[in-house]
């Protein structure tokens, strides 16, 4: 792959960490529909751990990987408190 393309691809695995803060705060309150927030929270992780291990350069896979790992976290800690409160 080109040098342009890592970058891209590196670039676009820190936009899906952006683009998840954004649809935090707003979906945020108490009418939120968790189940569609953690599907996305999820998804877009998962993508953004895709970008960032084929961009191939280790700055970006190590800055892609771990804050869409965060993400990915709180989407599963977020899944387990909707499980404990049976809602």
């Amino acid at each position: 792959m080109q040098d342009k393309t890592k970058r891209v691809l590196g670039m676009l695995s820190i936009i899906t960490v952006i683009i998840n803060i954004i649809f935090f705060f707003l979906i945020r309150g108490p009418e939120a529909n968790l189940i569609v927030g953690i599907s996305v929270f999820t998804g877009l992780s998962v993508v953004g751990v895709i970008f960032a291990s084929l961009s191939k350069k280790i700055g970006w896979m190590i800055g892609g990987i771990v804050l869409n790992l965060i993400v990915l976290i709180f989407a599963y800690l977020l899944l387990l408190a909707v499980g404990i409160s049976g809602a």
